[in-house]
């Protein structure tokens, strides 16, 4: 055995805050997006409550699809303005 086959654990030396930190820096959209799902969630089961005669169904149903369109919005808006910069010349 070699002493090149080493493997160094140095760069998986990384904390949950500080790998959360760099994904958010490599993808900002990501973050806002799981941001907007959480925050259609919690507004969806505060107006469970007061649903009238909706069924719960229909209203869980209406529920999903708002977090998802803000998901997939997030993440079309953030593909869209990296796809721009880097056609312009832009880096970050």
């Amino acid at each position: 055995m070699s002493a090149d086959n080493d493997v160094s654990l140095s760069t998986y030396d990384e904390t949950s805050g500080s790998k959360l930190a760099r994904k958010a820096k490599e993808a900002p959209f990501v973050p806002i997006g799981i941001a907007g799902f959480a925050a259609i969630v919690a507004y969806g089961l505060y107006k469970l409550k007061s649903r009238g005669d909706t069924k719960m169904s229909v209203h869980l149903i209406h529920m999903r699809v708002g977090a998802q369109g803000f998901v997939v919005g997030a993440m079309t808006v953030g593909r869209s303005s990296t796809f721009l910069l880097t056609w312009k010349g832009f880096t970050y």
